[in-house]
């Protein structure tokens, strides 16, 4: 199961856990889950905000939607439908607390924003299959420090309200703003490369941003 795998010394999903949890404006988190593995590691963090939302098995099946596990929460607990709702991805471990409330702080700040979804600004060139390009003129072929690119979702995260998921019975709706994520946080765990790509800027991006802890005590036998 690759999200209890093990990047950095801590499991995949530690990672998105502790920046949702150092997320001022999150108040709440629940990992759905059928495992009781999971849901021991989960619970074992300590995180004071992070709970344990049990799924059915129809839901937990390879062939089941995000968006019927999101339903089977929402209409199991007791939420205001003004909520906000944020789905947020286990394998996009590059989600920082400024994230979550940066992009919390906009759809709440912005009467025309419905709902809001994370992604990066890609300044690769785009082809069709049938030998089409998608975002450029390979006729007047820009230089890529004055190409537009363009955006492409990364899947760390989607931010919707609990009446809009019920109503469009989806993750996002209405007027949709897109939350530009740095370049890196477009790979996801999936493949064993992902994982050694992923490992080495954690360390750059993340790690190398935490608190040092200090050694209390020490002890060895010789």
């Amino acid at each position: 199961m690759k999200n209890i795998k093990n990047i950095c010394g801590m499991p995949l999903i530690y990672w998105s856990l502790k920046a949702l949890t150092n997320a001022v404006s999150v108040d709440r988190i629940y990992v759905a889950t059928d495992c009781d593995e999971i849901k021991n590691i989960v619970l074992g963090f300590g995180f004071d905000k992070v709970h344990v939302f049990k799924r059915n098995k129809e839901n937990a099946s390879n062939a089941a939607s995000t968006e019927s596990v999101m339903l089977e929460f929402i209409n199991n607990n007791e939420h205001a439908d003004s909520d906000l709702f944020i789905l947020a991805q286990a394998t996009s471990p590059f989600t920082s607390p400024y994230d979550f409330d940066s992009a919390i702080n906009k759809l709440k700040s912005n009467s025309h924003i419905d709902s809001i979804l994370s992604c990066v600004e890609s300044k690769r060139f785009f082809w069709e299959k049938s030998g089409t390009p998608v975002n450029y003129d390979y006729m007047r072929r820009p230089r890529r420090q004055d190409f537009d690119g363009i955006l492409m979702e990364n899947g760390a995260f989607y931010i919707n309200s609990i009446h809009n998921i019920k109503k469009y019975k989806n993750r996002l709706s209405g007027n949709i703003y897109p939350y530009v994520m740095p370049e890196y946080s477009s790979i996801e765990a999936d493949g064993e490369d992902d994982w050694l790509i992923i490992e080495k800027l954690m360390y750059k991006y993340i790690v190398k941003k935490q608190p040092t802890r200090l050694i209390k005590l020490f002890a060895t036998d010789v």
